[in-house]
């Protein structure tokens, strides 16, 4: 270097992850999907087919929200769909039986914390990995719901329900369905919960190193607990809002929705292995597929294709992040080598 010019220290090139996280990345692209389908279809951005569409994803939207408190904290349930179906069976047979609705919706909700604490006992208490007992319990709660109402399927359920959990009955001034309001306000209690206290911190740190965070003093056992009951609690009342919108109450309700709760958490960049993820990612994600779903609906396009994108949205939202960490880390190394 010549002597009259100024040492300079080099400074690391920032790359676009630096600016830009992979929630806010589909965020954006739902941003562009909704500007692609107003502009390709005809109808798609009106407020009828915006609250029909919104509706569509309330059972999965309100899934969601307890799966991504799992998943952050390393845990995963695969039997909400089941409990769904099993939640609408149960409301179809007391509904038959001639019970009041009033009664039928808290038996439902005892139904699906009781599931979810068997989920959360086997996994804390006996020591069985998440993935293998909620796959168990996938078939266990389809067969008790197939026990239950048998292959009849129950409506005339009260209108003053089935209007609430509509897409016509909207929150009066705006085109958003009741479910999804509700979803809202769980919603931004959920964020507070995970981003703003203690508990949120805690979900963090036992997905990033469990037994780092038991030896902090964090109750391990008793919070991912705590999550499985909420799941199944949450997955019941799912089931009710599901038989009270399609006014039909089945053993199959629900059936295969657990992969697209699934592909939604981890497509808003929540990591299967926990540690890392925020709420608003996981919205962002249920309402791209959400919105997706529509747009390929409007198209006429047939089901299993639409089946097909959600398949390939679930592989694409577990290999991009790594993708882009990798390539980070190499481009890292690469310039902290260069002389």
């Amino acid at each position: 270097m010549p002597a009259d010019q100024p040492y300079r220290l080099r400074r690391p090139v920032k790359s676009l992850g630096t600016y830009l996280r992979w929630d806010t990345a589909v965020g954006i692209l739902l941003i562009a999907v909704f500007l692609a389908g107003t502009s390709s279809t005809d109808g798609f951005a009106s407020t009828g087919n915006m609250s029909a569409a919104l509706n569509d994803t309330a059972e999965i939207a309100l899934i969601a929200l307890p799966m991504t408190l799992l998943v952050v904290a390393g845990q995963v349930d695969l039997s909400v769909a089941s409990m769904l179906g099993l939640s609408s069976a149960l409301a179809g047979s007391l509904w038959d039986a001639g019970y009041a609705f009033e009664l039928i919706v808290p038996v439902c909700l005892l139904a699906g914390a009781a599931g979810g604490l068997l989920n959360g006992w086997l996994v804390t208490r006996v020591g069985l990995p998440p993935l293998a007992v909620t796959i168990g319990t996938l078939t266990l709660y389809r067969g008790l719901a197939s026990v239950v109402l048998g292959d009849k399927a129950v409506a005339g359920f009260p209108d003053t329900y089935s209007q609430w959990a509509s897409s016509t009955e909207t929150v009066p001034g705006t085109f958003v369905p009741y479910p999804i309001a509700l979803f809202a306000v769980l919603a931004v209690l959920a964020a507070v919960l995970l981003h703003m206290t203690g508990f949120g911190r805690s979900l963090y740190a036992i997905g990033a190193q469990e037994d780092a965070a038991w030896f902090a003093g964090i109750r391990v056992k008793r919070i991912k607990l705590a999550l499985f009951v909420v799941s199944g609690l949450m997955a019941s009342f799912a089931g009710i809002v599901y038989t009270l919108r399609y006014g039909s109450a089945r053993a199959d309700n629900g059936l295969g929705l657990e992969l697209v709760v699934i592909a939604s958490v981890l497509l808003g960049g929540v990591d299967f292995n926990g540690g890392k993820g925020t709420l608003g990612g996981a919205v962002a994600g249920v309402l791209l597929i959400g919105l997706l779903n529509n747009l390929l609906t409007l198209n006429d396009v047939a089901n299993e294709i639409r089946v097909i994108v959600t398949g390939l949205l679930l592989i694409a939202s577990v290999l991009a992040p790594r993708a882009v960490s990798a390539l980070a880390e190499r481009r890292n190394r690469r310039l902290a080598a260069a002389p």
